[in-house]
């Protein structure tokens, strides 16, 4: 194995590891001895777990409506390697296809007050809108900007993706606006009778409280030398995910993530005081979210994200030094 560079804080896997956090991941023959339990009985066994199994195979395994709030990030329609497992890009028609196979039986499994999360990228934006319309009532269509990528030399360089906000019942859900305000610096200050209006002067700066919009311009994507990095190809950021479970989810909530990859809905609930559950096919990509998840036993830091608040990118101190 290549030796890291002292920086580099990417997460590993020790051999002698890894029989360990097997045996916290639980299989899909776990789920099945499960599953002829009251459905209570059921959500007590699986809770705040990882399953590394077929997602096809282990819905039909899960109850209904068991889910405060549902976050996924499934394959873009782009040709990719998944712990060696290759998705294929494919037509449009083929795509709205895919997403058609499993997309309406994670919706079952959502509560009737429940929100959902979809990622996408241009490319197959348009196909989760139509899915996620033919289920779910859509509320808003979050872009955020993702500033690490190629660039192109006969195109515009890709570095934006979006989240579709979905509800079951537009009528009846939760949203704390609150939570997720953001810190933003403030260029050129203004003051009433000598005063800050409308914002405040600290040691680190001067900045403002602001609410959210739909374009978040704050996310870092997850690097090497960062302790959520992990070799997961599309991996998000915790402080992305936690924008989405601190306004869509109360404390003690049930997130739920069907691709969990390496485990950032689930380490971010965890963090946040939420109940947690993520299906994962790769079992070294579950290795990695168990992993994640007994680090946060003890760390319970989200890079940018402190003492309540949204700082934008580059602007907080201890954001610099967590890199570091």
């Amino acid at each position: 194995m290549k030796e890291k560079a002292p920086r580099n804080r990417t997460l590993t896997l020790e051999e002698s590891e890894i029989p360990l956090l097997k045996k916290e991941v639980l299989t899909i023959e776990d789920l099945s001895s499960f599953s002829e339990e009251e459905s209570s009985g059921l959500i007590s066994k699986i809770l705040n777990k990882t399953i590394n199994a077929d997602l096809m195979v282990a819905l039909p395994l899960l109850p209904d409506e068991f889910a405060d709030l549902i976050i996924i990030d499934p394959p873009y329609n782009l040709t990719k390697s998944f712990g060696g497992k290759v998705f294929n890009a494919r037509s449009e028609e083929a795509y709205d296809e895919y997403l058609a196979s499993w997309f309406p039986l994670v919706c079952k499994k959502l509560k009737k007050n429940g929100s959902l999360y979809i990622c996408g990228d241009w490319k197959c934006t348009s196909s989760l809108q139509r899915a996620v319309q033919k289920e779910l009532t859509v509320l808003n269509r979050i872009t955020w900007q993702r500033e690490k990528g190629r660039g192109a030399a006969s195109n515009w360089k890709n570095s934006m993706e979006d989240i579709w906000f979905a509800v079951k019942n537009p009528d009846d859900y939760y949203f704390d606006v609150e939570s997720v305000k953001q810190k933003r610096r403030v260029i050129a200050p203004y003051k009433e009778n000598g005063r800050p209006k409308d914002w405040e002067e600290s040691d680190e700066g001067n900045f403002r409280l602001t609410y959210p919009g739909n374009f978040w311009d704050d996310i870092s994507i997850p690097f090497w030398s960062m302790p959520e990095n992990t070799d997961h190809p599309t991996q998000k950021s915790e402080k992305l995910y936690a924008k989405l479970i601190l306004a869509s989810s109360r404390p003690g909530d049930l997130v739920f993530d069907p691709f969990l990859g390496s485990g950032t809905a689930s380490v971010v609930a965890k963090k946040l005081g939420r109940s947690f559950l993520g299906v994962e096919l790769s079992e070294e990509y579950c290795l990695y979210a168990q992993k994640r998840l007994n680090r946060a036993e003890e760390d319970k830091s989200i890079q940018g994200y402190r003492d309540g608040v949204f700082w934008e990118r580059n602007t907080l101190a201890e954001q610099k030094r967590q890199s570091v």
